[in-house]
């Protein structure tokens, strides 16, 4: 018969069970980064280009609540302190002489296969595939 080993122990283990719950949620977040660098790439190459600036201008943040936690692609390409250059060309916009510029969905079809990554590594982490 094979020995047998015993361990024991006083105080609790709570430091240690916590350091690494924290460790798992950490890895979780950390492929949202992924994610948010993901989602850039996918911004930049779909964004119409005239000068190229609004391309170039994507970043993303990553916000950690209490409760939730979210991707925000942002494009910091401004004109006159307002004027958003990416959601003008995402929805369209007036122009100076009263006529109108229809917009160009792109937006939504590029980040369409990045939140489809997302949802199915989320539920593969969630299942244990």
């Amino acid at each position: 018969m094979g020995k047998v080993i015993s361990v024991k122990s006083k105080g609790s283990f709570d430091h240690t069970f916590g350091f690494l719950r924290a460790s798992v949620e950490k890895a979780k977040w950390e492929k949202l980064w992924k994610y948010g660098e993901m989602g850039v790439q996918a911004l930049r190459n779909a964004t119409p280009v005239d000068t190229g600036l609004t391309r170039d201008s994507w970043s993303y943040e990553v916000e950690v609540g209490k409760n939730t936690t979210t991707i925000v692609w942002k494009n910091s390409n401004v004109v006159d302190g307002w004027y958003n250059v990416a959601i003008m060309l995402q929805y369209g916009h007036a122009t100076g002489n009263g006529s109108y510029v229809e917009g160009i969905d792109y937006i939504n079809p590029a980040l369409k296969p990045v939140f489809k990554k997302i949802a199915d590594e989320l539920w593969m982490d969630t299942v244990g595939g």
